[in-house]
């Protein structure tokens, strides 16, 4: 269908027009917080405002928050998250080489959101963060599960346990970048080492045949 300038169809009524200029004011917004938060992780609803160009009465308006913000800002990123995993070959591979092509995704998705996360944590709280995170650690879980299956990840610890370590090692590194004590362009070998040595079932010390 046809659409005006302003991305509405003509002929459209005036409620259709203003949902349509609150979506466009509202991913302006997205956009806006996700460049402020890049350039500082303490950034405020008045940067925000003035980064996207609307008055603090509109953004009050769709946030009335910095909280609600960033809960919206967070499920954008996820809906990225999500776009990159389906990409990801997992079918007819073995799982630890299926969860390793997750893991480069996922970092590259958080490489691009590091300075959200860092701002995220802080207001939403860890909790909250990991809900956030449900759907990706889902496919992570589901690989894990089949990895644990074949024999090539360890099932001698908890798998929810396995699941924690691995969020917890993606989000630590990206704080260690941020924080500039791990260099960017190391990071995803380094945590895609890490993750595997993680995961690796244990091997049982040869028995002494004297």
């Amino acid at each position: 269908m046809a659409t005006d300038s302003t991305g509405t169809a003509p002929g459209a009524g005036p409620r259709t027009r203003r949902r349509a200029d609150a979506e466009r004011s509202i991913a302006s917004i997205v956009e806006a917080a996700l460049a402020a938060f890049r350039r500082d992780t303490d950034a405020t609803m008045a940067d925000i405002a003035r980064t996207a160009g609307v008055g603090r009465v509109t953004l009050y308006s769709h946030f009335p928050s910095r909280e609600d913000l960033l809960d919206e800002v967070m499920r954008r990123a996820i809906d990225d998250a999500r776009a990159v995993l389906t990409a990801v070959p997992a079918e007819g591979l073995p799982a630890r080489e299926a969860l390793a092509g997750v893991i480069r995704s996922c970092w590259q998705v958080l490489d691009r959101y590091r300075s959200l996360h860092a701002a995220a944590t802080r207001v939403l709280g860890p909790e909250r963060m990991r809900d956030h995170h449900d759907e990706p650690m889902a496919t992570i879980g589901a690989l894990v599960d089949r990895g644990r299956e074949e024999g090539s990840i360890r099932a001698d610890l908890p798998r929810d346990w396995l699941l924690a370590t691995v969020y917890s090692l993606l989000h630590a590194a990206a704080s260690e970048v941020e924080a500039g004590r791990l260099p960017a362009g190391e990071a995803a070998a380094a945590l895609e080492a890490t993750v595997d040595s993680a995961l690796s079932p244990v091997r049982q010390p040869a028995a002494d045949s004297r």
